[in-house]
């Protein structure tokens, strides 16, 4: 796992340990050395802790004038005994969406596996969000935490779907992403 890193081609546009807004303002990232695990398997030093302990993220690319956020994630997303939505929305979200940020995208293509609980900081993050034309897409997961975030309603706060899962992200510049997904939802709209 210590060779999965986040995605870099942004790298250069974007970086959160610069950015004075971000809640990872100011760290320092060692390269050869990786420190932290998801269950005994170190992973790479670029991805970031937010308090959960087997879910690590990396901000890939925030725009505060167009409004949105691109996350990405690796290791297993527990709300049943983690609660890493909680962590994930007091520690992150809350943070971005006072900076204006409605618009979010949360690439889960390292997520192994995801176990739901109480899906209330979901409904929170999404009545955030929806009035300020905001929304959340969950965009490269796999099918079987598709099904299970579906078994869990979490469909009625984020747009999760198969279509979702196909969209080739990496070859988009941020804004262009975000233009392609909102012209997905519309057509999942209409």
């Amino acid at each position: 796992m210590h060779e999965i890193e986040p995605f870099e081609k942004w790298k250069g546009k974007y970086l959160p340990e610069r950015d004075k807004k971000s809640p990872f303002y100011g760290k320092q990232y060692n390269e050869f050395e990786c420190t932290h695990t998801i269950y005994n398997y170190l992973i790479h030093p670029q991805w970031d802790f937010f308090g959960a302990n087997t879910l690590y993220l990396k901000v890939l690319f925030v725009d505060y004038l167009k409004q949105f956020a691109i996350i990405e994630f690796i290791g297993e997303w527990n709300d049943c005994i983690d609660n890493d939505i909680m962590f994930l929305k007091r520690d992150v979200i809350d943070g971005m969406i006072k900076e204006g940020i409605n618009k979010f995208v949360l690439i889960g293509e390292n997520i192994l596996n995801f176990h739901a609980s109480d899906n209330s900081y979901y409904e929170e993050w999404h009545e955030d969000i929806v009035g300020e034309g905001g929304w959340i897409v969950a965009l490269g997961f796999r099918q079987h935490i598709i099904e299970e975030m579906m078994q869990a309603d979490l469909n009625y706060y984020i747009f999760i779907h198969e279509r979702f899962s196909n969209v080739p992200w990496r070859k988009y510049k941020p804004a262009q992403l975000i233009q392609a997904l909102d012209d997905l939802m519309m057509k999942k709209l209409t």
